[in-house]
């Protein structure tokens, strides 16, 4: 919160969303914030995919989407718990469409222009200084973003 709170004014008047801690975004809303973004960025608990409907995410068009940040791959008891239940009703082959690189290739499929995901699980506080290297070189330092992951690298 303090990291979108510190970008607002460089970025946009008019940041849109939904944080996890008031409630859990719906799938009709999960639609509207990529269908109607120039950027998207997840900064959650588990695969981001765990989230979504695939079967909605594929039949989706969003070439108005640019950039979308993927910053997940968070694991808690809670969060372990829930997507041990929910994969239990998954195929091994739905399950893998969820991995990063996956991911990333499923959303270049409707239209987004660059993906920028963790691969491999992580911690918030890991995932924080990640996002704070992200917009400090993309909205403070006008980087490319090419150039910001390289720097993350």
């Amino acid at each position: 919160k303090e990291i979108l709170e510190k970008y607002h004014d460089q970025f946009t008047l008019q940041w849109e969303g939904v944080i996890g801690s008031m409630r859990v975004p719906s799938q009709a809303e999960w639609e509207q914030l990529l269908t109607n973004c120039s950027a998207f960025l997840f900064y959650g608990m588990e695969r981001f995919m765990s989230h979504v409907l695939l079967n909605w995410l594929v039949a989706m068009n969003i070439p108005k989407c640019h950039l979308v940040i993927l910053l997940d791959l968070v694991r808690s008891q809670q969060s372990y718990q829930r997507i041990t239940n929910s994969d239990i009703h998954k195929s091994c082959l739905r399950i893998a469409l969820e991995r990063p690189t996956e991911t990333a290739m499923l959303l270049s499929l409707t239209g987004v222009g660059s993906v920028i995901a963790t691969q491999w699980y992580t911690t918030l506080q890991e995932n924080a200084e990640r996002l704070e290297v992200l917009f400090e070189n993309l909205l403070s330092f006008g980087k490319t973003i090419g150039q910001t992951v390289h720097i993350l690298q």
